[in-house]
């Protein structure tokens, strides 16, 4: 019998990314604290949540959607994130793309973005007490925002600081809009957490039109689209002649914090160490 993977939950710092940026093997130092498993603080919690029969019915592909973000590639112009903050009607204070501004361990300067990470084992989805977040069966994390309680366990169990909890009631025009985009989801409410979705609305509507999720640009990530230099490639990681697999396997990649166990659906070219 196979052991299960032992998954954990850690802040992801700078530094962090840093240090497994500077080798394409990468390593980092083993966690002992357990999310999952039978040793796992949240193993009652588990018990005790809803029967999933109970939940909404979601369209999905046989695919696996993932993405490669080049941070070689990256100069750090944020369009990744406004067209983000519009498409998907996001805060500003709290959005759903980052990009910062980092270095190697020789120095060399780079730019590290971060979307939602797509976890096949995801913490977020083991600890929360009503499956309001869920594995889509084409790889893609899922949040149900009518479901969610706002406990925001999954916030605190996401390892890659991905998920934002809605404070306010929003009132605000999206400065984004429509400069960057126009907004394709409803606006969520006050008291829930919200995260990347990889566009999910712009997948699901494509593959029901017929069309290829990286490679038609209506079916393709908005962050993907926008990026001027093309550091972003999305597609099936299932599929060897995808976008994404393509460049996976003609180049050097990575995945972020891959000793926790995670299984991210999102790959990165690690930026070179410069002369």
């Amino acid at each position: 019998m196979t052991e299960r993977k032992r998954k954990v939950k850690v802040d992801l710092t700078r530094r962090d990314f840093i240090t497994v940026a500077a080798t394409v093997a990468g390593s980092a130092v083993t966690a002992k604290a357990l999310t999952t498993g039978p040793l796992s603080p949240f193993s009652e919690l588990q018990q005790q949540q809803v029967n999933g029969d109970q939940l909404k019915e979601h369209p999905s592909g046989e695919g696996h959607w993932g993405m490669v973000i080049d941070l070689d590639a990256c100069i750090g112009c944020s369009y990744c994130t406004w067209a983000c903050n519009a498409v998907n009607d996001v805060y500003p204070d709290k959005t759903w793309n980052i990009v910062v501004d980092e270095r190697t361990s020789a120095g060399h300067k780079f730019f590290f973005s971060r979307p939602c990470l797509h976890c096949q084992e995801a913490p977020c989805v083991e600890v929360c007490p009503v499956q309001a977040t869920w594995v889509r069966e084409d790889g893609i994390v899922m949040m149900d925002y009518d479901r969610c309680i706002g406990c925001r366990y999954c916030e605190v169990a996401c390892p890659y600081d991905a998920r934002k909890f809605n404070w306010e009631e929003r009132t605000d025009e999206n400065e984004f809009i429509p400069t960057w985009g126009i907004s394709e989801i409803e606006r969520r409410s006050r008291g829930v957490v919200e995260k990347c979705t990889f566009c999910v609305q712009r997948i699901d509507d494509g593959l029901e039109r017929g069309m290829i999720p990286g490679v038609d640009r209506e079916a393709t990530p908005a962050c993907v689209n926008i990026c001027p230099v093309g550091a972003r490639t999305f597609g099936d990681l299932r599929d060897p002649d995808s976008p994404a697999s393509r460049t996976i396997a003609g180049n050097p990649t990575q995945r972020l914090r891959n000793d926790l166990g995670t299984e991210t659906s999102v790959y990165y070219i690690p930026p070179k160490e410069g002369l």
